[in-house]
């Protein structure tokens, strides 16, 4: 299993922790049953998967995040470039935008990430 991919439910499991946490197990496992009618077994269940995979923690019982749900979703995007693309970004973006036109807001986004970067590199 790739580490930053999620199937449905986990993605929905993660995203309450995201939202709620730092969080009680016991509580959490409330949530879920009302949310997606699990049992208490499947919702530990489920947080140990997320825990092995380094996004949260259960200490004590409390649930709290490891990784930030932005940098889990940097890490998604990075992955599928990788494997999807040889990890060459300038062929990602002309694939993308060969089907969805950019905007003019979305050029002016990516010119501004680019001379964002340059700038950086610059100062390094």
């Amino acid at each position: 299993m790739e580490a930053y991919k999620l199937g449905e439910m986990e993605q929905r499991f993660a995203d309450m922790i995201w939202e709620r946490a730092p969080i009680r197990s016991g509580e959490l496992a409330k949530l879920c049953l009302e949310a997606f009618g699990w049992k208490r077994t499947t919702t530990y269940t489920m947080l140990k998967r997320l825990c092995e995979r380094k996004l949260f923690i259960n200490e004590k019982g409390l649930v709290s995040v490891l990784m930030a749900k932005e940098e889990f979703q940097a890490a998604q995007g990075e992955q599928f470039v990788n494997e999807t693309f040889g990890g060459s970004l300038p062929q990602f973006l002309a694939a993308f935008s060969r089907r969805k036109k950019l905007s003019l807001t979305e050029i002016q986004e990516l010119k501004k990430l680019i001379d964002d970067y340059e700038e950086d590199e610059d100062n390094a």
